[in-house]
């Protein structure tokens, strides 16, 4: 007889571990597939298959190892059963709690979606209603301001027919003004024309009498204006022939003699030779006097002019100055002693022009 060969340690918990798998994986596959259909599942119980095979041995001790064996193997087993039993029951547990939990969950969303709707309903109800109000409050206002608006159109045309007659009246209240007043204008503007003419013919003669006494004038100005110059020029001219023709004692006399008149004549001859190159500034006024500082040479020629006491007017004071620096050069001083020039060298002449003297 053949001996069969006793299976190893490893090869006893093979098939029950392999059923044990299969087992979880088919619970597993059961549990997904039905959890949304049905919260309740029904118990699984666990099938353990073991088979044990007992060989005859040739020796008691190789029968006691194989008991031995096959004793830890259903407590293995046995132990394997009540773990996956245990974990089985706590899946249960979960699932129930789980599909419970789903239920409330469900029942507080369908009660919400409820009130929501309720909600919602009442929402549209009261703006349908707002809505009516609003359709009647405007249905009502444009009512309002349809009369109102016929009211004012029957006011405006009484108005305006109104403001047709007036103006028809003003029209020709309006006519008949201003014909009145074309005549009176007519008349006004030939008396005036006629005070214009008159005034024009007044002014004329008035300007034609100015013009005249104003040459006179001119004229009688230059005249007296050139007699002084030439009777200084001959004083002077008298007065060099004189020291040129005598002795010298009689020159010496004559200039001693002469010296304060022949100054005298200088100075008005400058004054003079100004005048007739001033240009008056519209700002110069009667009775303006400006004070220069005059600096010449010896032979009469002017080096410097400044004012040394002004009037008060700036323009009248460079008016002045301008006028004596275009004397240039008073040939008249030639030949005049140092002494009775020295005066000359730097002096201080009062400026007053005669139109504003007199």
């Amino acid at each position: 007889m053949q001996q069969q060969r006793e299976p190893s340690a490893s090869e006893s918990y093979f098939w029950p571990s392999v059923l044990a798998i299969v087992l979880h994986v088919l619970v597993f596959g059961m549990l997904f597939v039905s959890f949304a259909f049905t919260p309740e599942l029904p118990p699984a119980k666990p099938i353990v298959q073991a088979t044990l095979y007992q060989l005859k041995s040739k020796s008691q001790a190789t029968t006691q190892t194989n008991q031995k064996i096959a004793g830890e193997a259903k407590k293995s087993a046995a132990r394997q059963t009540e773990v996956e039993q245990m974990e089985q029951k706590k899946i249960e547990q979960e699932a129930v709690k789980a599909a419970e939990q789903k239920k409330e969950e469900a029942a507080q969303k369908a009660e919400e979606a409820k009130k929501a709707d309720e909600a919602k309903k009442a929402d549209e109800a009261k703006k349908a209603d707002e809505a009516k109000k609003a359709d009647d409050a405007k249905k009502a206002e444009a009512k309002k301001a349809e009369e109102k608006q016929l009211a004012d159109i029957a006011k405006k045309k009484a108005e305006d027919e109104a403001k047709k007659a007036a103006e028809e009246e003003a029209k020709k209240a309006a006519a008949e003004e201003a014909k009145k007043k074309i005549v009176e204008d007519a008349k006004k503007k030939a008396a005036e024309d006629a005070k214009k003419k008159a005034e024009a013919e007044e002014a004329k003669k008035k300007v034609a009498e100015d013009a005249k006494k104003k040459a006179a004038a001119d004229a009688a100005k230059k005249k007296a204006q050139e007699a002084a110059r030439k009777s200084a020029e001959d004083k002077k001219a008298q007065a060099l022939a004189d020291l040129l023709s005598d002795t010298p004692q009689r020159q010496q006399a004559l200039a001693d003699e002469q010296g304060d008149e022949v100054a005298g004549s200088f100075d008005d001859l400058i004054r003079a030779r100004a005048a007739e190159g001033w240009a008056r500034p519209p700002s110069a006024r009667k009775g303006m006097t400006v004070v220069l500082q005059i600096g010449m040479l010896p032979d009469g020629t002017v080096t410097s002019v400044s004012v040394a006491k002004s009037s008060g007017d700036g323009p009248f004071d460079a008016s002045a100055v301008a006028a004596v620096k275009n004397i240039g050069r008073l040939t008249e001083m030639q030949g005049m002693k140092p002494s009775d020039f020295a005066p000359y060298r730097s002096f201080k002449m009062t400026f007053t022009p005669e139109d504003l003297a007199l």
